[in-house]
């Protein structure tokens, strides 16, 4: 996979997807922009990777705006973006909150909204690029406590697919990878119970969970020039857990 000279930004770098990007990205040649909101981690990251850290709020447009426009001002191009920013949210509807809808929301499609548009404004001023969105495979397949956070990703895979559409004549390619559960600080209240851990691992048909370098993996080949014929998809990372049924337990 050839980066040399390239522009990537990644938003929620310091998130544990976002980061073992970052790491894979690092040592290619690209011009590597990192943005994250807690700006101790991103400062320790961007100094690890020898790469440029600026602290934003994705769900604030303005923030967005600024991160892309200076990427692209620097070298004069945006080859790829990608968003890693996500939040989980395990309720169902009646206990859902108004706070609660809003917050998932902004979180996961808001911002990957946001990050579409500014990055699609400066690409179209060049030869394309890469924007690759994080859904999930609660978007595929009806999971319990979902609804909230299903209905966010889902829309994420709308957003995708219809921007996909209208920006192919640009050469700007659009896609998605929809993981399962991956072992990252953000599921730690999952992981970290015996019990939700092997009720999570019983339903991937893998046997396991994910790690984040798999996924970062995913999002490393979507973002490759070398797929320069792949738009518009939905890589799922996740196991078989969208696809597949899980094989049941031998009866006793």
């Amino acid at each position: 996979m050839n980066f040399e000279g390239r522009t990537i930004v990644i938003f929620g770098a310091t998130g544990g997807i976002g980061s073992a990007l970052a790491r894979f990205l690092a040592p290619t040649g690209c011009r590597l922009t990192l943005v994250a909101r807690d700006s101790d981690r991103l400062k320790a990251l961007a100094a690890e990777l020898a790469a440029k850290g600026q602290s934003a709020d994705a769900t604030r447009s303005e923030d967005v705006e600024r991160c892309l426009a200076s990427a692209h001002e620097e070298s004069g191009r945006l080859d790829g973006v990608v968003c890693c920013i996500g939040s989980l949210l395990l309720k169902p509807a009646h206990t859902t909150t108004d706070d609660d809808w809003g917050t998932t929301l902004s979180t996961n499609l808001t911002t990957s909204f946001y990050i579409l548009r500014a990055a699609a404004r400066w690409m179209m001023r060049g030869p394309g690029g890469s924007i690759v969105l994080s859904s999930s495979a609660v978007a595929e397949r009806g999971m319990i406590h979902h609804e909230a956070i299903a209905a966010a990703k889902a829309g994420v895979v709308g957003l995708a697919k219809s921007a996909a559409a209208t920006y192919a004549r640009h050469q700007i390619r659009v896609n998605c990878v929809a993981p399962g559960l991956t072992r990252t600080p953000m599921t730690l209240p999952l992981t970290r119970s015996e019990s939700a851990l092997k009720a999570s691992v019983a339903l991937h048909p893998l046997g396991r969970i994910g790690e984040p370098d798999e996924v970062a993996r995913a999002i490393l080949w979507l973002l490759s020039p070398d797929q320069g014929w792949v738009t518009g998809q939905v890589l799922a990372v996740d196991g078989g857990l969208s696809t597949i049924q899980p094989r049941l337990p031998s009866p006793s």
